[in-house]
């Protein structure tokens, strides 16, 4: 496999790039080997600057849920731009999508469009203070939230990756407020509420964890956080910028049955554009500016362009039974990578969810971030160089997941699953 306008093109990014990469888990640090520069994508497979091409399941992390470069998403872009790129001021595009949204997502009465998913949970939690009243926010060990210093506390995701504790440039006192526990023990979590019983603003949570791998949350968990949440006059945030769209239209939260305060957006609603959302009710969102006193605001805050690659999008989330194929494409190669698995006398564990596929190099079952932590990354890092040799292209983190799009079908499957049978025998 060819690498060297890659490796030419990293040298170049060191210089004038920390580390190469605008993104840490970009730079392949914890797999190793050559980080690949891409060129061009379109429906299920992306090409490299040597010109390699492999089945992707990076899915740009997410948002690329009905493939690269669909059709009607580029048509919706271009001729977005070709009436001006940004404005500073309000259109009818930004109107449309945040009606779009509330229509699929029953917790939500109104939404605020800005321009990513840590933006959107920053300005929840701003707004869950001011509502309360509190300080204290609590989440859970590897739930990542985006990078806003109080947030990185225990988070999984590129920190995790990285095997640094937060980040460097956090005073203390930013994360003094912030309360981390297990995901799934809500024994920890209720005597955190006994602790600390007037002083939690927010509890915020994946309600899936997707930057730990996949962890399903267990059977009570989430109605367990709604209740204590209720009880001790808590707003429960759902941060579904990974699940939103992805598990289903109505997200986590109408597949689990469990309706938070307020929720956070990313990913899908873009389109593959900067766009980020936070909404809830009406009495909630009521208190920001200029309706209210919480203040928040963005120059690029529902961008046309990326307005309407979000409504293409969704648009074509909305045909008939393009949820039910997603999660089968999912399953299908979930079930196919356990038995491969198993064959070649490997340690692991898969699962899926909507277009989301966890994969642990674990005996299982992985139920929180400790768990995670405990998979053999090592051998991921050598299974991820053995499949990336065979064209498929796999998140260069142990820490992330698959993303699955509605361009995978059938054939990406075997092929992939062809590709791991030689992987794990590798590895094994």
């Amino acid at each position: 496999m060819r690498t060297a306008r890659s490796k030419r093109l990293m040298k170049r990014a060191r210089a004038v790039i920390p580390g190469g990469v605008n993104s840490p888990v970009r730079a392949f640090g914890s797999v190793g080997g050559t980080a690949r520069f891409i060129s061009q994508a379109s429906g299920a497979r992306i090409e490299d600057a040597d010109g390699n091409r492999y089945i992707d399941y990076v899915s740009s992390w997410g948002p690329i849920i009905v493939g690269h470069a669909h059709p009607l998403v580029v048509e919706a872009v271009r001729s977005a731009a070709a009436r001006g790129t940004t404005f500073g001021a309000p259109t009818e595009a930004e109107v449309e999508l945040a009606e779009r949204v509330i229509e699929c997502v029953p917790s939500l009465e109104m939404v605020r469009m800005v321009s990513s998913g840590t933006e959107a949970v920053m300005s929840a939690l701003r707004l869950a203070r001011a509502v309360t009243g509190r300080d204290h926010i609590l989440k859970f060990e590897g739930c990542y939230h985006g990078h806003s210093g109080e947030l990185l506390a225990a988070a999984g995701s590129g920190v995790a990756t990285l095997g640094i504790p937060g980040t460097a440039g956090v005073p203390s006192s930013t994360v003094a407020h912030t309360i981390v526990l297990p995901f799934n023990d809500l024994p920890a979590l209720e005597s955190a509420f006994v602790e600390h019983a007037d002083e939690i603003a927010a509890l915020i949570v994946e309600p899936a964890a997707a930057n730990m791998g996949l962890v399903l949350p267990e059977p009570g968990f989430l109605p367990g956080l709604r209740e204590l949440c209720d009880t001790y006059g808590t707003l429960l945030i759902f941060d579904e910028v990974i699940t939103g769209f992805r598990v289903g239209r109505g997200g986590a939260q109408e597949y689990y049955g469990v309706t938070p305060d307020l929720t956070t957006f990313g990913k899908v609603i873009g389109g593959g554009m900067p766009v980020g959302a936070y909404g809830g009710r009406r009495e909630l969102m009521s208190r920001m500016a200029p309706s209210g006193d919480v203040f928040q605001a963005g120059t690029l805050s529902g961008n046309p362009v990326a307005m309407a690659a979000g409504l293409a999008t969704l648009d074509l989330l909305a045909e008939p039974g393009v949820y039910a194929r997603l999660s089968a494409t999912s399953a299908s190669l979930a079930e196919g990578l356990q038995k491969l698995a198993v064959e070649a006398g490997v340690a692991f564990t898969t699962l899926s969810l909507g277009g989301i596929v966890g994969l642990f190099f674990h005996a299982g079952p992985v139920r929180n971030f400790a768990d995670a932590e405990a998979a053999d990354s090592r051998r991921y890092a050598a299974f991820f160089q053995a499949m990336l040799e065979q064209g498929i292209y796999l998140a260069p983190s142990a820490f992330e997941v698959a993303f699955v799009t509605t361009a995978h079908g059938s054939s990406e499957v075997d092929e992939t699953l062809e590709a791991a049978r030689r992987a794990f025998r590798k590895v094994s």
